[in-house]
């Protein structure tokens, strides 16, 4: 059997990434010298990583981050009050695996968003799913779907991914419905992680849901165990602007 039989062989078995990395090897003198078995392991181990890079693709795609945007990027300059040791902690994604919160609030400008998006690339880096939406919107998603018979659809949307981001928190009223959605939405996701980002205090938040009951309930589920950052300083955008 020739090469390129092999190739198309490993290709048609979906294991693109070892027939790259197989063509490579055929194809340079480097790797003559070099033992079957670890041969065998360096082609493995590009499958490996090609499809590595695929999943994270699709998680990237679905996740419909607002930016894209890196972890290694993020602002640590004192004025922000972001401490890098407690940044350090989330990168590891500890919070997650335990199924913990975070809430992101500051002025606006302040970065709350990109931050969220950072946590969020990095956690698809890892391999868990992710799901971005503006809190307004999903409110409204919900509340249509109520007169369309797709609410259990559209909740699911919202409550299947590992990390979900609520976006813009607190900007809009809630109606008794809002309430009773964003109630059933912190309930489900009891076995996830949702990041929660707006300029409201968390301090204010009972008082802007309003009903003493169903915010006594989204307290206890969303935000007593949370890990909370306050951002603080110039908006960045008018910063960059000065800069610029």
């Amino acid at each position: 059997m020739s090469s390129h039989q092999t190739t198309e062989q490993l290709k048609s078995l979906r294991l693109a990434g070892m027939a790259e990395a197989f063509d490579h090897q055929i194809g340079s003198p480097a790797f003559q010298d070099i033992g079957f078995e670890q041969r065998v392991q360096m082609l493995v181990e590009a499958e490996l990583a090609r499809r590595d890079t695929q999943r994270y693709a699709r998680l990237i795609k679905s996740a419909k981050l607002r930016v894209q945007a890196a972890p290694e990027d993020i602002d640590y300059r004192p004025s922000r009050g972001l401490e890098k040791t407690k940044v350090a902690d989330l990168l590891t994604n500890t919070w997650i695996r335990h199924h913990r919160n975070v809430l992101l609030t500051g002025a606006t400008g302040t970065g709350k968003t990109w931050l969220a998006c950072a946590l969020a690339v990095n956690a698809a880096r890892y391999g868990i799913s992710v799901h971005y939406q503006r809190t307004a919107i999903a409110l409204e998603a919900m509340l249509i779907a109520h007169e369309t018979g797709d609410i259990e659809k559209i909740r699911n949307q919202f409550v299947r991914p590992q990390l979900l981001i609520l976006d813009d928190f607190g900007l809009v009223s809630l109606s008794t419905r809002n309430k009773t959605d964003l109630l059933e939405l912190v309930e489900r996701r009891g076995e996830a992680s949702t990041i929660v980002a707006g300029q409201m205090p968390v301090s204010k938040w009972h008082e802007y849901i309003g009903d003493p009951a169903v915010a006594d309930a989204i307290m206890d589920r969303l935000v007593y165990s949370s890990l909370k950052i306050e951002l603080k300083g110039e908006s960045l955008r008018r910063t960059r602007g000065k800069s610029t």
